[in-house]
């Protein structure tokens, strides 16, 4: 597999976890305005990707598999708690 096939690949394996982060962190300014945040919206947004990326790789290694369903609810959940912890949501 030479390099382009293999950025192809890479970045095909993270567009799910970009674009829920995305979806993630832009919900949470329309929805949680009455908290202020403690992070400004990027870095809500990079650690927001992380989380979910590292979700996908556990996924990938644990299932042997890309692309389970089972890794793309981790991937959720793990998004909206990290969102969830950086909106202090437990603080009502």
């Amino acid at each position: 597999m030479g390099p382009v096939a293999a950025l192809t690949h890479l970045l095909n394996f993270a567009a799910p976890a970009l674009s829920l982060a995305l979806l993630f962190t832009l919900a949470a300014q329309f929805f949680m305005k009455k908290r202020p945040s403690a992070l400004t919206l990027p870095t809500q947004l990079a650690i927001n990707i992380i989380a979910s990326v590292v979700v996908m790789a556990l996924g990938l290694w644990l299932t042997g598999r890309d692309g389970k369903m089972v890794s793309y609810a981790a991937m959720a959940v793990a998004c909206a708690t990290s969102q969830w912890l950086m909106a202090r949501g437990w603080q009502a």
